[in-house]
């Protein structure tokens, strides 16, 4: 079946194909496709490969496909594979060789494209003409261990791009340089939002007054959404013993992305919590529960931490420590349905909030591999319908996605694509019958007799540090009006007009807009770029005309002119958008 993702993986081989022309002693490891294109892992031995190699190597491989080579398929036996890998001196080959043979394989299978051959399972396009001249890119060089583990060594990792045809490269190719200009590392330190430093560590960033403004606002936004469907907010500890990860079942999973703390005073394993439904479930806990006490509904801001290697860092949206807007209801099973619709509800008006486009992504068990999951494979189909029925009586169109359920349940996931299309995973909607039974978690229902409750676990944008990351990209750095940092700058033309800018900034900040005024001795031209950099939504010069009128002269936001309006008018004109959320 030649779809594209068979025409990158054939890519993949035509590259290394080229590459064995130019460097024969380069060992191959690993070339998979990718989403929008696909790579190879290679070990270059003592030579360094640079960015301008990539053009000889994209020339190489546009001459092989001109030569309409086949793909051969053909089998060998697995034990004369590996020797024959032994004898090349390959040990990437070698490796993967011999793990099939542990796994039982008998034969292997190679792929042969004009005078190259690789090991491969396929499958692969009939022939190189099916690849559309100009359809294919080599775009970046990377560092990449040998099968992911840092222990491994080093090898050159090579990228391409691929599509159908030239125009839809070319299309992906302006998404990707609008998408570096509106690079949240770089806009927000422009607008002075957060910084990192090196004496504090990676992943670890810090915010300015106006960075901790914008966070504080997507988070009582939240607050706001979920207070309204009855989730009350809590505050837990960031750290915890080690036997409350143990109960729950996070500490066989994921020791290896926690964080550990160290004690001066007691032998106890303690460590900084990565989630905060397992200290949740002590509060249900704390006291004895009633039928009519459901469902209980908690919401909790603490911080949160995990252990992400520095490579896998990335400004806001990768980090170390972050929080969430992360809520629990325990509930009886009864109420499942209702308090799924109520979470799509708010999901909803946050995403039409935030001119976000959604689907929804039914997240599943692999029951290939039980070993991931906790709980019985009962459980887990049990969950997993009555999701698919929720989805279905609240006439959601959704996708189902086989593997991407958390340990403990599965889940419906709201991946949004931002104003360049790309897409995100934010809100989250988690059905959890486990961790209530293992922590022995009870209610006594209306006939008396106890009964384990269920666990929604909820998130409506994710991280709101991640989110605010995204957010920059989505309007790069030209927030709407409510929550810009600065809703309005007051730019002096003279000295003389500073003391009428400070009492109209008084005035603004009486009635709750944001204002800062620009009384720096520089030239107006200069002030106004600088609020333009600043994504400052409107500007209002003040010179000896406006400090003696009620009409004020205003420069929005992306407009080159100046627009006058009665000042009265102009503070309704903001409050409107600002209470509309707009």
């Amino acid at each position: 079946m030649e779809n594209l993702e068979t025409k990158r993986h054939s890519l993949s081989h035509l590259m290394a194909s080229a590459i064995k022309e130019f460097w024969p002693e380069a060992q191959l490891a690993i070339g998979p496709a990718i989403e929008n294109g696909f790579y190879y892992d290679i070990d270059f031995g003592e030579t360094k490969i640079t960015e301008s190699d990539l053009k000889n190597i994209e020339k190489k491989m546009t001459h092989l496909i001109k030569q309409n080579l086949k793909f051969e398929r053909a089998e060998l036996e697995i034990n004369q594979a590996l020797k024959e890998a032994e004898t090349e001196g390959n040990p990437y080959k070698t490796e993967l060789i011999s793990e099939l043979i542990k796994k039982g394989e008998t034969v292997v299978s190679f792929y042969t494209v004009g005078k190259f051959t690789d090991l491969c399972r396929g499958p692969h396009i009939e022939t190189s003409i099916k690849i559309k001249p100009g359809s294919f890119k080599l775009n970046k060089l990377a560092g990449a261990y040998w099968r992911g583990d840092e222990k491994n060594k080093m090898l050159t990792r090579i990228y391409g791009l691929a599509f159908e045809d030239k125009a839809e490269l070319d299309e992906y190719l302006k998404m990707i340089a609008e998408a570096e200009k509106r690079d949240h590392r770089k806009v927000g330190k422009e607008m002075g939002l957060f910084i990192f430093s090196d004496l504090v560590g990676p992943g670890l960033p810090l915010y300015t007054n106006k960075g901790a403004l914008v966070r504080k606002m997507i988070i009582n936004y939240c607050n706001e959404l979920q207070n309204g469907i009855g989730y009350q907010e809590v505050h837990t500890p960031n750290i915890n013993k080690a036997e409350l990860f143990k109960v729950s079942g996070h500490y066989d999973k994921y020791k290896e992305d926690m964080l550990r703390v160290i004690s001066n005073y007691t032998d106890e394993e303690y460590f900084l919590k990565p989630m905060n439904c397992p200290q949740h479930t002590q509060i249900y806990a704390a006291q004895t529960r009633s039928y009519k006490d459901l469902p209980l509904r908690v919401a909790d801001f603490a911080n949160l931490y995990r252990d992400e290697r520095p490579g896998e860092l990335n400004g806001l949206t990768r980090l170390r420590c972050f929080c969430q807007d992360d809520g629990h209801c325990f509930c009886r099973e009864d109420q499942i349905k209702e308090e799924f619709a109520s979470v799509l509800e708010i999901i909803r008006i946050a995403m039409q909030t935030f001119e976000m486009k959604y689907k929804i992504r039914l997240s599943l068990w692999d029951p290939k591999k039980p070993e991931k999951y906790l709980g019985e494979s009962e459980t887990w189909e049990k969950s997993q319908k009555l999701l698919e029925e929720i989805l279905i009586q609240n006439k959601v169109e959704f996708f189902k996605a086989e593997g991407e359920a958390a340990i403990y349940g599965p889940k419906m996931d709201l991946i949004s694509s931002d104003s360049l299309g790309r897409e995100w995973q934010l809100s989250t909607i988690q059905l959890d019958f486990i961790m209530p039974q293992r922590f022995e978690l009870e209610y006594t229902d209306k006939d008396g007799k106890k009964k384990t409750p269920v666990m929604i676990h909820r998130a409506i944008i994710g991280s709101p540090e991640r989110f605010m990351g995204i957010l920059i990209e989505h309007y790069a750095g030209a927030f709407p009006l409510w929550l810009s940092p600065v809703q309005v700058k007051i730019v002096s033309v003279a000295e003389a007009h500073v003391s009428a800018c400070e009492k109209l900034a008084a005035e603004l900040k009486l009635v709750g807009i944001r204002v800062e005024v620009d009384d720096n001795n520089e030239t107006m031209g200069n002030k106004i770029r600088k609020a333009a950099n600043e994504k400052t939504p409107h500007v209002l010069v003040i010179g000896d005309k406006e400090a003696n009128s009620e009409v004020l002269s205003v420069r929005d936001r992306g407009q080159q002119d100046t627009r006058e309006i009665a000042k009265d008018k102009f503070i309704a004109e903001l409050l409107n958008k600002i209470n509309n959320r707009l």
